[in-house]
């Protein structure tokens, strides 16, 4: 069976309500997953013996990365996850210029490792409402799908 991994990051609790709606859902299709807070693992941790490595993180401030995931993103770089399926989702807020710029941050970093998307970026503002948590589970279902 494959294997998923969710890492996320979250200050306010809205990323890591994301990452639980995506998790459960998975869980609900039948799938494998393992979910983490981006303080507790690496990436070599996590995303080296699974199929599909997925990264959960809020942007603050005009497109500012979370000192806690901050680590987590520099030890992927130059890491090799060629063969492997990715997907990014997260919050933030419209009132910065940089909404959600995070979210994207990770997405050019799992392609510059070689990953393949597997899904659209989805993006929340603040905490997910029910049209957020339709979107999220429909992000699962296709993330499902694609294994």
């Amino acid at each position: 069976m494959a294997k998923v991994e969710i890492v996320y990051c979250s200050m306010t609790g809205n990323t890591e309500a994301c990452a639980e709606i995506v998790y459960e859902k998975l869980q609900n299709l039948g799938v494998d997953v393992d979910m983490h807070d981006c303080t507790t693992v690496d990436p070599d941790d996590v995303f080296v013996d699974c199929e599909m490595c997925i990264v959960g993180t809020y942007t603050y401030g005009d497109g500012d990365m979370p000192d806690e995931i901050l680590d987590f993103y520099e030890e992927m770089q130059g890491m090799d996850l060629s063969g492997k399926l990715f997907a990014c989702f997260g919050s933030g807020d419209t009132f910065y210029e940089e909404y959600c710029r995070n979210v994207e941050d990770f997405d050019r970093a799992f392609e510059a490792c070689g990953a393949t998307r597997a899904a659209e970026l989805v993006k929340v503002e603040l905490y997910p409402e029910e049209e957020d948590k339709e979107n999220l589970e429909t992000f699962a279902e296709v993330l499902a799908s694609k294994l």
